[in-house]
């Protein structure tokens, strides 16, 4: 065997038992490129999951708070009887919507509030508030806030407990259709003469506007509307609406 033939042989010999350094090299920069790939896929398709989640989740709580307001005003009333002796009214009760910038309020007594305790000495008459305020703990965010009192007093619009519905929101508006005119009005009062007195309106429009989660400086509003079945002030001793 001639000298040539040996070191072609050898090389051969070299080939067949492995990979050259360069040859491992290529492999492993090309199964770091497919890895990579892989991994960003992997973590685009978590992270918008994770944002769908977040919309969804986000769209129940403003979803669920309309739908409990829907719910309570639905039960709605006032009361024509009242004492004649400011001295001796106990209870009062009311349907005040403010027109306001920046989040609407509206105070009224409804026939929405739930027992939670056995012998509890309450029925199902409440109070209750809707009104927008700034977060207790940052007041860079505002929220929309509900306001209960278990019992009926003779202050409607004050007391209780205040617990927060929706976080980070923009506004609140309210309507309210007035089943005399079929106009929809800003405000109503049936505390005042000048108001409403004794009557409710037929449908309350609402309308919630909170930030867009993703876009800064552009909002996304949920709205609904409410029916008042009772729109006159109950008067038990001579009902004449």
């Amino acid at each position: 065997m001639t000298s040539t033939t040996k070191a072609r042989s050898d090389r051969h010999a070299l080939r067949s038992r492995g990979m050259t350094l360069v040859e491992a090299m290529v492999a492993i920069a090309i199964l770091s490129v497919v890895s990579v790939m892989v991994w960003g896929g992997f973590a685009q398709t978590s992270r918008n999951k994770e944002r769908v989640e977040a919309d969804l989740e986000r769209n129940h709580i403003v979803s669920s708070a309309l739908a409990r307001m829907q719910r309570e005003l639905s039960m709605a009333y006032v009361s024509a009887q009242v004492n004649p002796s400011p001295a001796l009214v106990k209870t009062q009760t009311c349907f005040v919507g403010t027109d306001r910038s920046g989040g609407d309020r509206l105070d009224f007594t409804s026939f929405s509030h739930r027992r939670l305790y056995r012998d509890a000495h309450e029925s199902d008459q409440n109070e209750i508030s809707y009104f927008v305020t700034r977060h207790p703990e940052d007041a860079r965010r505002k929220v929309l806030a509900r306001r209960e009192q278990r019992r009926i007093d003779d202050d409607p619009r004050r007391g209780g407990s205040v617990q927060i519905l929706v976080d980070d929101v923009t506004d609140l508006e309210l309507e309210y259709l007035d089943p005399l005119t079929t106009e929809w009005v800003r405000s109503w009062d049936t505390t005042q003469l000048t108001g409403q007195p004794n009557r409710l309106p037929a449908q309350v429009k609402i309308r919630l506007t909170v930030p867009h989660p993703r876009q800064r400086g552009r909002t996304i509003t949920f709205g609904t509307r409410a029916d008042v079945p009772i729109r006159f002030g109950l008067n038990h001793a001579i009902y004449n609406p």
